[in-house]
């Protein structure tokens, strides 16, 4: 059987080990998928290389489908996300100098790490994150909006620079998936503060994402890519299999780094500064467990409110997260499906059981770091 080519971008981050394990272990093959995996140097070139049609899906930061589809920055261009591919899998990291000057609260703790910045007298932090339009600086301001006392200059850098910028004093702190903090750790230029999932217990990190116009003109392939990527997720939460995707992922054809700088995300053994013992976050990155890979459309919802959308505008971001065709594709593999495609966000402090097409469904805490909520009632 002839395979269909498909040539997907990604940035080399441990969070698109969906793609390359749908690919290394034959669960696009098995969907008729010859699945070609196109590594970017930048999300903005990722971004470009979709938007002209060089690409046919990617890996994208969860907030830029919609800032394209509202014409935010950059080519403007209609663009969906098919599902998502991870949940939570940053770090908020500080230069040893920022490091060294705050009484090192807790790590993990936002309003302490928050407050101690803010008395520093540091006047300006200029922190890197990954590109503008990313749940990264989403996640900063959000922690940042009550605080006066600090003023913040956002500094785009991509991912695999983010260790190099911090060491030559170009940024003072970052906030970047893995393994990139790692890397700044084990290299000495950096201290880690914060874990994403700090803020946002479930923030959607990255998601798979496609054309409107590709996507309604393959319905096939896309319903086999959604497949392959959702068993490749699956595939991926099962700890027995952790130590085989952390060598898949590490090998020089995808991310070309040591097994040690790839581990701490997969494992949730995070270690904040040279020489401290991993500390163990839960719930660090995931891409099954407990519908990470739902595009909720009340997360998109979030993410336009917290870009700047007015109602009209939140309303048109809730159709890029493609909650029909997450259903329309998965259910008839048997796929467990939530009863509605939005929920209060912020919400849930603890697991919780909802209704759902098999009636299997528990959903983890999708808390705030503050204890808010966040709620755009509209057709689901």
């Amino acid at each position: 059987m002839s395979l269909t080519v498909l040539n997907c971008g990604y940035v080399p981050l441990v969070d698109c080990a969906p793609l390359i394990i749908a690919k290394e272990l034959g669960f696009a093959a098995e969907e008729g998928l010859e699945l070609c995996l196109v590594q970017q140097p930048s999300w903005s070139a990722l971004r470009d290389m979709l938007a002209l049609g060089h690409l046919d899906a990617a890996q994208m930061l969860s907030p830029m489908p919609i800032a394209m589809s509202l014409g935010l920055g950059g080519l403007t261009a209609k663009i969906d996300a098919l599902m998502v591919l991870s949940v939570n899998g940053t770090v908020f990291g500080m230069s040893k100098e920022v490091a060294q000057s705050l009484q090192a609260p807790a790590f993990g703790d936002a309003y302490a790490l928050r407050r101690q910045l803010g008395e520093a007298g540091l006047g300006t932090l200029r922190v890197g994150v990954p590109f503008h339009y990313a749940m990264h600086r989403l996640l900063l301001s959000y922690w940042m909006k009550d605080q006066s006392d600090l003023a913040i200059e956002v500094v785009a850098i991509p991912p695999p620079r983010m260790a190099d910028a911090i060491a030559e004093d170009r940024v003072d702190a970052f906030w970047v998936g893995e393994p990139w903090g790692s890397t700044a750790v084990m290299r000495g230029v950096a201290d880690l503060g914060l874990t994403g999932r700090d803020i946002w217990a479930f923030a959607p990190e990255k998601v798979l994402a496609a054309r409107n116009d590709w996507i309604t003109e393959n319905p096939q392939t896309v319903r086999r890519l959604m497949r392959a990527v959702y068993q490749s997720a699956r595939w991926l939460d099962q700890a027995r299999n952790k130590p085989l995707a952390v060598e898949i992922l590490a090998r020089s054809e995808h991310l070309n780094l040591a097994p040690d700088l790839i581990d701490p995300a997969i494992s949730g053994q995070i270690t904040p500064r040279q020489g401290a013992s991993p500390v163990a976050v839960e719930r660090f990155l995931m891409f099954h467990k407990q519908a990470a890979h739902f595009p909720w459309r009340s997360q998109a919802a979030w993410i336009a409110a917290e870009l700047g959308a007015d109602a009209a505008q939140i309303a048109q971001a809730k159709l890029c997260f493609r909650s029909d065709l997450y259903r329309q594709n998965l259910a008839p593999i048997g796929v467990d499906m939530p009863g509605a495609s939005e929920k209060i966000e912020g919400h849930m402090r603890h697991e919780t059981a909802v209704a759902s097409s098999r009636g299997h469904m528990i959903l983890g805490p999708d808390a705030f770091f503050d204890g808010k909520t966040f709620d755009f009632s509209g057709d689901t």
